[in-house]
Parts: C-alpha cells; structure tokens; sequence
C-alpha cells in the first residue's frame, strides 16, 4: 500500500473539499436525521421546600414520601431484557442550590450484599453499587457520572462523547480522575440498602436558567447474582456512558450561578539523595488554585505555583520493543474537563498529551509558574476550551516554556460533532517553537454506525514537509457484533511536541470482528466472545514494519470464572539495529513469528481473585516466556490489595542474548472512612536493580483537597555515591473556600 507523498497538495485539497457549503448542509442533514431519540423513560425532578438530612435513611425522610419514583429496571446482564430481580427505586429532588437523589436498593438478602473498597473513585464492578449519568445540556453526548456503594463510597466522574476512547485515569472519553463537591451517606437495612446524594448546582455546568429538561440513567449493580439493571434501558453492548438512550429528567429548577471559589495551598519536604548534594534539604511552597464560574456553563480556572506532590507514583513498565511508552496523566489540574482537549487515538497518537507540560527537553521536571484553563459550553452544542500554562527553569538549567491550546467542537444530533484543535509551544529560542493544528469530525448513523477521524499537521523549526497525519475510523456496535476498520497514516516529519506520539513514519490498517454470543444451560457458560483482531504498519518506502494478527475466543462461565484463548501471529521488521537488554541487539531483519496467548480470570466478585496471562511464542527470532500474575484480596470494604508479577524470559539465540526481565508491583490501602485513607505502593525492577516506595496518607476535605502526608523512597544500585538512594518526605494541606 502506497500513499501520495504530496502532502501539502493533499492538505489543500482536502480543506477545500471540506469546506464546500454542499457537503457540510448535507453531512448537518444526515446527522439530524439519521436516528430519533425515542425517551421511554421519564422522570420529573420535585422542588423541596425542606432539605432532606443526608444521612442515606430514604425510607424514614417524610421528604421523600409521596414523590414520583424512577422504578421498573431491566438487566442488560446476566438475562438480557428480563426485568431485575430486586426493585429499584429513585427519587430526585431539587431546591435553590442542591440537586438531591435518593435511591432505596431493596434486597430479600442484605446479608449477602458484597461490600468492597470505600476508596474514592475504587471500581463499581462485580460488587453491589448504585450509580448514575446526569446529562445538563441534553446533549446526549456527555454527562456527569456519580456512585455509590452501601458503605458511601465516592465515585465520580466527568463522560464526554458517550466515554469513546475511554481510559480510566486519562483524557479518553470518560474522565475518572475528575472530582467535585458533593455528598452522599448510606445505610443498609433489613429492606437491603439506600442512599442520598446532595449534588449542589455549582458543581454542575448547565445553560441559563429557569426550568429545564436533563438526560439522566440510573444503573445498579447486584453482586451475589451478578446483574446489572438499568433504568432506561440499554443493549448488551453499552455502559452508563450511552447518554443518547439516557432517560429524561423533567422540571429542573436551576438557579442563576456565579461562584468562586479558592483553593490556596501549603507544601513542605524535606529531600536527601538525588543529586550530588549531600544532607537533608527543606523547601516549602506556597501555592493557590481559583476556580470561577463565568456562566452556568463556562468555567474559568486558574492556578499558581502549581504541584503535585500528592499524586501516586508512575507504575513501572517493562518496555521490550523500539518505541515509547505510555504514562497516563494522574495530575488532576490536567484531568478535569481533559476530555475536551483529547484528539488522536489514545495511547497511541495524541495531538495534546497535557502530561508534556512540566518536562524539558532532556525529560528532566519543570516547575509549573501558572496558568488558566477557561471550559464549558457557549450555548448548548458548543464546547470551548482555552489553556495556557507556564513553566519555569528546569533542574538540568533549561529555560520554561508557554504552552496555549485552543479547542472548538460543535455538536449536532446522532452523536455527531465537528472540531478544531491548535496547540502551541513558545520557548525562548525560536528553535523551541512548535505548533499542532488539527480538525475532527464523528458522524453518528443510526445508533450502530459510527465514523470518525481527524486530519493533522505540525510546524517545527528545521523540519518541512511530511509533517501530517490523519486518522479515519468506521465503526459497527450492535447487540451481537462489536466491528471496526480504521486508517492511520503519519509523516517522518510530523512532530506533535506537546502530544504523545508512539512512532513516526508509517501508515497503518486496523480492523476487528468481535462477536457475543450469550449461552443457554450449557456447562454453565455464560458468554462467548469470539474474535479475530488484525492491525499492520508500513513505512512510506513499503516496508512492512509490524503485524499483529489476534485470534482468540473468551470464554465466560456465569460462576464468574473466564478463560481467553488464542493465537497471536506477529511479525517485526528491523531496519536498524536496536538495544533490547544492557548489551543485547536486535539486528536487522524481517522476525515472522506464533505465539499462543492464554488468560485465566477467577471471580471478581470473591474476596480473593487471581488473573494469569502468558504468552509462549517466538520473538525476534528467539523466544520468549512471558507471565503475568495478579493476584487481589480484599476484608470487608476497608483493606485491599494488589500483588502483580511480571516476567519475561527472553533467548535470543543469532546475537547470543538470554536475559529475564521481571517487574513485582504490591499496592495496598486501608480506608478508615471514606475520606481518610493509607496507601502504600511498592515496586521493584530487576533490569535495574531499583526498589522504590510510595507512601500516601490523606485526610479529605471535599473533592481532592484536604490533608496529604507523602513518603518516597528510590533506592538503585545502578547509581553511585549520594544519589544511590533517594527519599522524600512530603506535607500538603488545601482547602477550598467558596468565595462566592
């Protein structure tokens, strides 16, 4: 496969094809047209004139007596369709500056409720839980997703178009690490388990003001049965994040809204090792975050002296290829609302990767001077959002840079949308300039088909032509069949310096068929998910470079037990010689190679649970054993544990190379409440001898401010003399004011 390599005549053609008034009226024409929100679900939202006392006690509130009850959920699984096994009921109400619901999770078995980790933002899966989307705009792409347990825990989290490209703690289509400030207590009963959220109004974006309609879903989970119900109801394939099948929340009263509010903050650490000093070193900081609502729906941020000190630690990653690594951003400034800023494909090309912003040049951390961050919506199908930040000299001596993005997405109807993205990088020298300009689109056809892509350019000093990249993807969901067949291509030049990109040059098919089939009284399966899984790069010249073809089958039993099977048919093509191990090289040559891939899943609704994945096969003309062991036990819902074990033995046997890589990783966390909570993070890494320790001890306020006592400890004996161990003590406190 050949592409033209006139990349500037292709960028000027396309544009002037895209801005054609015929083609945009008839794409606006299908988009509107292409599917009708048919809302069977219909709730109304009730004006309170009393605020309930927040204490989960549903069934004992007068307040809630005599409302209008979202009920009647049906599953999506295990018995697709089938009304739930236990009733569901939900109440909302509302008063000048709250939102509040309440829901009574009634259950002939309270004592067989499965509680599990009060930890903030801990999974909801396979355990009994209660969440729900809300949708302000009634846009029916993005949403705000808040849960529970019978233990009130907290969950949240920011959906944006409908979590497509989701990744638990990234900028994909579903925001985890996004926290506001709210409420919820929980009590369980012999009538099972309830609870009350007080959300209030300022912790949403919504337009204007006055009465209004909100897309909402309610989703409960059942442990001991396994069921997942749903209020509107959904397919098999889809998940909470389906805003556009949402329900309709009626009669919202929202309140005119103007806030400010103050987050000043106070850090001491006291540091030894690391660099050539010797001795114990003290710093202290001062810093201030400032959030302001300039509507309802646009919302200012900004931030000084900015740090991190409270977040976990990067987990170790064994990296055996020629290519770069992903870290997922975990810094919550960068998280909140990030999904507005994602375009690429996730974890492998992303145009704005906001974890870039704080390293220099050489990789080294800068210190974050300030910045802003101005999103929401203008109107209600308008995203905008507007960043700067600026950072200040690095350790290695490198001056900071500025760094501006600009996002524009306007939404239609039918999960469709239409966006601009331009990402700029100024630094002192006008060598350290660089610019990404982008535009995206997604078309939704019917409530299966979706296509979407983006097409890209950079401008770096000293680099011309070759210097775009595109992406275009269709893609089939429906009850049975989960299909897709996309296209990448990107230039030797395209060089997007505040975006992760994975690897330069090629161009690149992608395309999968994946089938569920639910069983019936057989062996007591459940589901069986066959698929065959393809994906192939070509450099410009037509080298093919890597091939990845995945057949495999997952075979689900209705105890909870899975067991995936296959056959991974790979192929490296190595133009030059790269290092593999300390002193082992890869040499040149075309590596066509089969592995048998297998993965063995116990019940990840028992306390104990354990998940192996090996992979036995060639590689690059050698072989390797490849392991990967997790191992999880939880007591009650305050300890749990992770212990993992990664190990790869490798021999190859044309340059004489026999190494074992392994990774160990034990994380652990006790919560005393749901707001107070002790963790611990070890990890160790035999290639380089290096054992490293996080400590994180935090007492919250609201949201992610409040206490933080932090230890780090790194000791590597790759190292020598001061720098060989390092360790850092930390002490954070925030708190935020409502100033308005």
């Amino acid at each position: 496969m050949a592409l033209s390599r006139q990349r500037n005549v292709l960028w000027v053609d396309l544009a002037d094809f895209l801005s054609t008034r015929k083609l945009v009226l008839s794409m606006l024409a299908l988009a509107f047209n292409a599917s009708v929100y048919a809302q069977q679900s219909v709730v109304p939202a009730s004006e309170l004139t009393n605020a309930p006392e927040i204490d989960g006690r549903v069934l004992e509130d007068p307040i809630w007596q005599g409302l209008e009850a979202a009920t009647g959920f049906t599953q999506v699984r295990p018995f697709e369709g089938r009304t739930a096994s236990q009733r569901t009921e939900v109440y909302v109400g509302y008063d000048t500056e709250t939102l509040y619901v309440a829901v009574v999770c009634f259950d002939d078995d309270p004592e067989a409720l499965i509680l599990a980790d009060s930890r903030r933002d801990a999974s909801l899966e396979k355990i009994d839980s209660f969440q729900m989307v809300i949708d302000p705009f009634l846009d029916r792409q993005n949403g705000y997703v808040f849960g529970t347990t019978p233990m009130a825990a907290e969950y949240d989290g920011q959906v944006v178009r409908e979590g497509v490209g989701n990744r638990r703690n990234g900028a994909g289509g579903f925001t985890l690490n996004w926290d506001a400030s709210w409420q919820v207590e929980s009590v369980i009963g012999d009538f099972g388990w309830s609870a009350e959220f007080a959300i209030p109004f300022r912790s949403l974006r919504f337009s204007g003001r006055g009465k209004q309609n909100w897309g909402i879903n309610f989703q409960r989970n059942i442990g001991r049965t396994d069921e997942v119900v749903y209020w509107s109801p959904l397919n098999r394939q889809h998940n909470i994040f389906r805003v556009s099948e949402a329900g309709t929340l009626t009669d919202v009263s929202v309140p005119t809204q103007r806030g400010l509010k103050i987050t000043p903050y106070l850090l001491t650490q006291l540091s030894r090792g690391g660099d050539s000093r010797s001795g114990t070193r003290e710093e202290s900081e001062l810093g201030i975050d400032a959030k302001f609502s300039l509507t309802p729906s646009l919302t200012l941020d900004m931030t000084y002296n900015t740090d991190f000190a409270q977040v976990e630690a990067d987990e170790v990653q064994v990296n055996l290829g020629r290519f770069s690594i992903f870290l997922p951003e975990k810094r919550p400034f960068f998280l909140e609302n990030a999904g507005q800023f994602s375009v690429g494909a996730p974890g492998e090309l992303e145009l704005f990767f906001s974890r870039r912003i704080g390293l220099d040049a050489e990789g080294m951390p800068q210190p974050i001077d300030g910045g802003m961050r101005l999103s929401g919506k203008v109107g209600r199908s308008t995203n905008l959002g507007i960043l700067h930040m600026q950072t200040g000299e690095s350790g290695s001596g490198l001056a900071g840079d500025a760094f501006s993005v600009v996002r524009l997405n306007q939404e239609f109807a039918s999960r469709s949308s239409m966006g601009l993205l331009v990402v700029d990088k100024r630094g002192d020298l006008s060598e350290d300039n660089n610019q990404t300009y982008a535009l995206d689109g997604r078309w939704g056809i019917g409530d299966e088909v979706t296509v979407s892509g983006f097409i890209a350019q950079t401008d770096t000093p000293n680099l011309s032509g070759d210097d775009m990249a595109l992406r275009f993807r269709a893609g089939y969901s429906g009850q049975a069949w989960d299909n897709f067949i996309s296209y990448s291509k990107v230039g030797d030049n395209f060089n997007p310096e505040v975006g992760f990109l994975r690897r330069k040059n090629y161009q690149r098919i992608s395309a999968m068929l994946f089938n569920r089939r639910r069983i019936e009284d057989t062996l007591g399966l459940f589901e069986m998910r066959p698929h065959v899984y393809f994906s192939g790069y070509e450099n410009d010249d037509g080298f093919y470079e890597t091939g990845f073809l995945h057949v495999d089958n997952h075979w689900e039993w209705r105890n909870g037990f899975e067991i995936h099977t296959g056959v991974n048919f790979t192929r490296e093509g190595i133009l030059e010689p790269f290092e593999i191990n300390d002193g082992v090289f890869v040499p040149p040559g075309e590596y066509d190679h089969k592995e048998s891939p297998l993965v063995v899943i116990t019940d990840k609704r028992k306390p104990l649970t354990l998940r192996v994945h090996s992979k036995i096969g060639g590689f690059y003309g050698g072989r390797r054993s490849s392991f990967e062991t997790d191992i999880s036990y939880r007591y009650g819902e305050a300890f749990t544990s992770n212990l993992s074990w990664s190990s790869n033995d490798i021999d190859l046997p044309v340059v004489n190379g026999r190494f074992k890589v392994n990774v160990a990783r034990l994380r652990m966390s006790y919560s005393f409440s749901p707001k107070i909570l002790l963790q611990a993070l070890v990890q160790y890494d035999d290639r380089d001898d290096a054992l490293g320790l996080n400590l994180r001890f935090s007492w919250l306020q609201t949201a992610n401010s409040g206490l933080y006592l932090v230890y780090n400890e790194l000791d590597n004996e790759t190292f020598v003399g001061p720098i060989e161990r390092r360790r850092q003590v930390g002490i954070k406190y925030s708190r935020i004011f409502d100033a308005i």
